[in-house]
């Protein structure tokens, strides 16, 4: 699209910044940098409906095909290696492997193009555990039976820090200039989650806990799903600017949604779900300067020899006896008999790749929405200089208030690497913009940087001359989007049946993209193959 630079920054930072941004005439100098990663074209042949014929000599067989590197097709390679299951093959669209995990190597460290973290497990979640002690993560387990994670994987501080009127301030919540109401209406808000961490149903299920499978269906908690977070709050009395920036940025953090966009069960969960009981802090963050991409090439590392990269699957055709799976594999069409196979693509895909599906769906796959992101890499010379001396200093997430952006991680941070170089990595969400996937394909990288740069240099006016360059992805298909009437509508309970001979594994299932909940629904699909 052709448009103005003020009217490129007016769509993604707003109007009053755009204006602010426009007024001064100083020449940018741009980096290098490209577009890396998905190519929408090449996932888009699956909407032309083409008939694929296998020459004859290009059939093979197994027992099992996986559709769908990610972290869910991953576990599932995993835990058949595990149990010593070798008959089966991964197949993924993209070059590199690791779905919204995945990462680069860089210098002077590697850094996350997606999740860049994972809270502590609570101690009943014991295939989590035992996956992260056999990564050499665990120290042990504390007086009440809590996995204790060694202290070189935890988040180090300073954790957190937010951006607001020219200065830092440290943590999240902007208590700086908090009125007295400001203050009250905080504390009472924690006293609603204080109240759901302690909840319990009469079979002693919490209301919010990861995986989501574990969580109780109760219609007094069920019941948060058919509103919005932001109805549930104006329900309760909170009207406190900060409270609701504070929690319009956990729905657009964890979900791509903004306040109004996300149930009010997500969001809730968002809060209560890794704590442990009232009065407790979060779980501490499992994170290292690629984020979760050392979980996926840890996974990668038991199952390479099982993975195939660059394979499009075009059709799953069910049969009498099992399963036809085409790919293209560059310029040549291939295909696998086999018995089963694990559907770890997202499931909005499943009508246009499963033969029969649309004829007579199993359940309603349209139901399940994702939303897109951008994620820039800036590679930076040197660290930009503090603005006040008595700044909060350069920590692992630096949050800008009044951005529509998510801010940046440091991947030097976790590695103690105070000085000099550095990448960051800033996350937008595009979840205020009319028709955000349509709208973030139709810019190419200079646009895209442009709007990266102009909003970091709000808090470092120094950007441009630090940052030598800078690469963006544009995930089309991020994850999916938890709005109201979906987590406990019941679609998700349809999908997670198998079709025929096709198991479902994705997060999509949870309706919560997050690390545990692929993870769970890998180890589930691939357990029932088993």
């Amino acid at each position: 699209m052709t448009l103005t630079r003020r009217e490129l920054l007016t769509l993604f930072l707003g109007a009053p910044f755009a204006f602010a941004a426009c007024q001064s005439e100083e020449s940018r100098l741009f980096p290098e940098g490209e577009i890396i990663g998905q190519s929408a074209s090449l996932g888009h042949v699956l909407r032309e409906n083409r008939k694929f014929e296998v020459p004859a000599d290009k059939w093979e067989t197994k027992r099992v095909v996986i559709v769908g590197g990610g972290v869910a097709g991953l576990t599932a390679a995993w835990k058949f290696k595990k149990d010593n299951f070798n008959d089966f093959v991964l197949l993924e669209l993209e070059k590199e492997i690791g779905g919204t995990a995945r990462s680069d190597r860089g210098e002077p460290v590697g850094y996350p193009w997606g999740a860049h973290y994972l809270p502590v497990p609570f101690k009943e979640n014991n295939d989590l555990i035992s996956f992260l002690d056999e990564m050499s993560l665990i120290e042990g387990r504390d007086a009440l039976g809590e996995v204790v994670v060694k202290e070189q994987f935890l988040c180090r501080e300073p954790e957190e820090r937010v951006f607001y009127k020219g200065r830092w301030y440290e943590g999240l919540y902007l208590n700086a200039g908090a009125s007295e109401d400001d203050k009250r209406q905080f504390a009472d808000f924690q006293k609603h989650i204080d109240k759901w961490v302690n909840w319990r149903d009469a079979r002693g299920r919490r209301a919010f806990v990861v995986p989501l499978e574990m969580c109780s269906n109760d219609a007094t908690v069920t019941a948060l799903d058919k509103l919005t977070f932001a109805e549930w709050l104006r329900q309760n009395g909170f009207t406190s600017e900060r409270l609701l920036w504070y929690c319009d940025y956990a729905t657009r953090d964890d979900y791509g949604l903004k306040v109004d966009q996300a149930s009010a069960w997500v969001g809730l969960f968002y809060f209560c779900s890794r704590v442990r009981k009232s009065g407790a802090e979060s779980q501490p963050f499992i994170t290292c300067p690629e984020g979760n991409g050392q979980f996926v090439n840890h996974f990668y590392d038991k199952v390479k020899d099982n993975v195939r990269r660059s394979q499009m699957v075009v059709s799953v055709e069910p049969n009498e006896k099992g399963v036809d799976v085409v790919c293209l594999d560059g310029n040549e069409i291939r295909g696998i008999h086999c018995e089963k196979i694990i559907y770890s693509s997202p499931v909005f895909t499943a009508p246009w790749v499963i033969r029969g599906f649309r004829e007579n769906p199993p359940f309603a796959a349209g139901e399940f929405q994702h939303n897109a992101w951008f994620v820039a890499n800036l590679f930076l010379k040197d660290r930009p200089k503090p603005r006040f001396p008595k700044d909060f200093p350069l920590s692992w997430d630096n949050v800008l208030y009044e951005s529509p952006s998510l801010g940046y991680v440091t991947a030097t941070h976790q590695k103690g690497i105070d000085y000099g170089p550095t990448i960051l990595t800033y996350y937008y969400p595009m979840c205020a913009e009319p028709n955000g996937r349509t709208t973030l394909f139709n810019y190419e990288w200079k646009q895209l940087a442009d709007v990266c740069l102009t909003d970091l240099a709000r808090a470092h006016p120094d950007i441009y001359e630090l940052t030598e360059r800078l690469d963006v992805m544009r995930w089309g298909h991020a994850m999916i989007s938890p709005r109201p009437n979906f987590i406990w509508s019941g679609i998700r309970e349809k999908a997670v049946k198998p079709y025929r001979n096709i198991h479902f594994a994705h997060t999509d299932l949870s309706g919560i993209a997050l690390f545990e909940e692929a993870f769970y629904h890998g180890l589930h699909a691939a357990g029932e193959i088993i």
